[in-house]
């Protein structure tokens, strides 16, 4: 809940943090939004207790109803470090971006994530020591994250403080994937959608890329308007891979627009969405074309 940033003590600038929803203005810590932890209910027992989602809420001042953003995380690497499964994602970058424009953003924490009650099972191995990239269960486990991106969409739209019919699908690395192919078939849950750095399975997996294009194509049935945003040097995707991905997309139906960004040299360019400078004009022009 802590983002770096210098902070005055006693008149004098030293470096250390802002607290969430907050940031260095210049002279002091402020705050750009309203955190809110809440749980969404959910459809789901596992031995035999219901199943919770942790949805963390930025939220814009004032009562609503406001347009709002579900941002999807994606995985946590290799799924061979279950100590990561516990971490709560969320961005500040993105989540400024859109409060700062009057939009509303949660970030649910599917099953097994966060403090998400219920086990994380989105395509392991079968001795759960990592994400399988075999295409059946990698398949089984995007089906069953999905069912998780239901509920959540329900909880949100149930919110009195969001106008359902203002949403938009949105997310990084799996939850990318997951914002363009979710909307695209739940017609007429969202707006558009937008993808940073989308993917199911690392392109060194033997059926990663049989599994992002598969999944792709099933997003290309969407008729909103897509933004893909992509870093070069990605550790998980190349460009061309990615691009390709693109295509399929196209190719099925999909509307969007694919950018390419360069981070600084050394950085992963599957943490793009961390250099909001790259992609603050692209996003902004899509959103504003969206609120026209």
């Amino acid at each position: 809940m802590l983002a770096l940033a210098l902070v005055s003590c006693g008149g004098e600038a030293r470096s250390g943090v802002c607290a969430s929803a907050s940031s260095w203005d210049g002279a002091r810590c402020s705050a750009f939004a309203e955190r809110i932890t809440e749980r969404a209910p959910t459809p789901f027992v596992e031995d035999g207790r219901s199943v919770t989602l942790e949805v963390v809420i930025f939220k814009p001042p004032g009562p609503g109803p406001f347009p709002a953003v579900m941002f999807h995380h994606g995985s946590t690497g290799n799924g061979d470090d279950p100590s990561l499964f516990a971490l709560t994602y969320t961005n500040e970058a993105i989540a400024r971006f859109f409060v700062e424009r009057g939009f509303l953003i949660a970030f649910p924490q599917r099953r097994g994530r966060g403090a998400s009650d219920g086990v994380y099972d989105e395509g392991f191995t079968p001795d759960r020591s990592r994400y399988s990239c075999v295409m059946a269960p990698s398949l089984a486990g995007f089906e069953h994250a999905m069912a998780d991106v239901d509920a959540a969409h329900r909880y949100l739209i149930g919110r009195g403080d969001v106008d359902g019919t203002r949403l938009l699908s949105a997310g990084v690395s799996r939850g990318g994937l997951l914002a363009v192919t979710h909307a695209a078939e739940r017609p007429g849950v969202s707006l558009g959608a937008i993808n940073f750095v989308g993917g199911w399975l690392s392109e060194g997996c033997v059926d990663g890329p049989a599994v992002n294009r598969s999944l792709f194509e099933r997003g290309g049935r969407l008729p909103s308007p897509t933004i893909w945003m992509y870093g070069e040097n990605d550790t998980f995707y190349s460009m061309a891979h990615s691009r390709g991905n693109f295509a399929v997309f196209a190719g099925a139906g999909g509307r969007g627009t694919f950018h390419a960004y360069a981070r600084a040299a050394g950085l992963n360019g599957h943490h793009v969405i961390n250099d909001p400078q790259l992609w603050t004009a692209d996003l902004d022009a899509f959103v504003r074309e969206l609120e026209r």
